[in-house]
């Protein structure tokens, strides 16, 4: 049997796959945004003044909507499909690791500390006693690049890299990468909202340095809203993504050695998503295996174990390898036995990799996790690094701890 069908299907079929690769909430924003931005089309819509984020209406009218309309609507064809492609990778890889509900409150809580930074901004630029700069108050911005800032200095702080691609064109230090992207698209784009990407920046760093972490709900609150009746139709979903048991933080695992160059959202993530759905050439099966490593829906069994031969979890170097690669795990069977007399054919899996059988886990498995973090954090470690380290472990806090100590050796 041919060990890798789906690459030599036609254009149809992989769109198909790839779009069920999408989890859900990813795909909803996508769609949500697809859809306005066609009937605004169709409807002859250009009112975007009713719905932008204009911060003199939203202080003189207090019109609060204005914050997450904005976020929906988009300018034009490229503009919805340059924020969509940059969306797909990024959101993806989020929404595995930290799941669908964590996920869609992460981006409310950006798209709220957005608006805040530029109510700010905006007015003390108005109003400073130097220069008065008015127009930054009846700034009119649309889109979800600004969210979409805030997302990449997330996934570049969490990753661990050095060194960033832009456009794969050159190398930028990864604290920088960020900064860089801002001023290319300033350069490179017209009619771009600075103040709006700026923001997303500054929320991507007050969210990695700590400060919204009195805001960030604990695994007990996301399991309560998943066991709501009212969300039934979408958890059962096969590309709903379970919060229990995931990581808080929304760790990013990469595949690259911390002293190499990776490249960014807006340049191979976009390339990835594109020629993901061209033909390709049928890959040999050690090949397909490594690349089908982080595809939705692979799991391992509950309470299995890691391969032996895996050098993940046989050296220091591997426990470090282990950490970054924290998405990949053995290949989910459509059965997969649980416990005597018990299997499960439900392809979901939670957030932290493990195959979903029935409600989410309980609450003393929550309590359980909290309590090693906590100890973890007393140890010295940092709180959002000790969270990455001790999913990596599920839950095993002498192996969370050689986690965290191979990571400091190889920074």
């Amino acid at each position: 049997m041919r060990s890798n069908i789906v690459s030599e299907a036609g254009l149809p079929t992989r769109l198909s796959h790839w779009w069920e690769g999408i989890p859900f909430i990813t795909s909803a924003i996508v769609i949500v945004c697809g859809i306005i931005y066609l009937v605004c089309l169709f409807v002859g819509y250009d009112s975007f003044a009713e719905i932008c984020f204009w911060p003199s209406a939203v202080i003189s009218r207090f019109q609060v909507y204005r914050i997450y309309t904005a976020i929906v609507f988009h300018g034009s064809l490229l503009h919805v499909l340059f924020n969509m492609l940059a969306l797909v990778p990024l959101g993806s890889e989020l929404e595995k690791i930290m799941g669908s509900l964590r996920l869609l409150f992460l981006i409310v809580l950006l798209a709220t500390s957005n608006a805040i930074f530029h109510l700010f901004i905006a007015l003390l630029a108005a109003h400073n006693p130097f220069h008065s700069y008015d127009y930054l108050m009846n700034e009119c911005a649309i889109g979800f690049s600004g969210v979409l800032f805030s997302m990449i200095v997330i996934e570049t702080s969490l990753s661990g890299v050095q060194y960033r691609s832009v456009f794969g064109l050159f190398n930028v230090p990864a604290k920088w990468y960020a900064w860089i992207l801002l001023v290319v698209f300033q350069l490179l784009m017209t009619n771009v909202s600075l103040l709006g990407h700026l923001c997303g920046i500054l929320s991507g760093f007050a969210y990695t340095n700590g400060l919204f972490n009195y805001l960030l709900p604990g695994s007990s609150f996301y399991s309560a809203i998943e066991s709501l009746s009212l969300l039934v139709s979408c958890v059962r979903r096969p590309k709903f993504i379970l919060c229990t048991g995931g990581n808080p933080s929304g760790y990013i695992p990469t595949h690259t050695n911390t002293n190499s160059a990776t490249s960014g959202v807006f340049s191979t993530g976009l390339w990835r998503s594109l020629s993901s759905l061209m033909p390709q050439r049928r890959e040999s099966a050690p090949a397909q295996a490594a690349l089908d490593s982080r595809f939705p829906g692979m799991g391992r069994t509950l309470g299995g174990s890691q391969n032996p031969a895996d050098p993940a979890v046989n050296s220091d170097s591997g426990l470090h390898d282990r950490l970054l690669d924290n998405g990949s795990s053995d290949r989910l069977s459509e059965s997969i036995p649980v416990s005597t007399g018990q299997r499960v054919s439900d392809g979901r899996v939670s957030a932290d990799g493990a195959a979903v059988v029935g409600a989410p886990t309980s609450q003393q498995v929550s309590d359980t996790f909290e309590e090693q973090l906590q100890q973890l954090v007393a140890m010295g470690f940092e709180k959002t690094q000790a969270e990455v380290a001790l999913t990596a472990a599920d839950g095993d806090s002498s192996v969370a701890v050689e986690i965290l100590m191979s990571q400091q050796a190889h920074i």
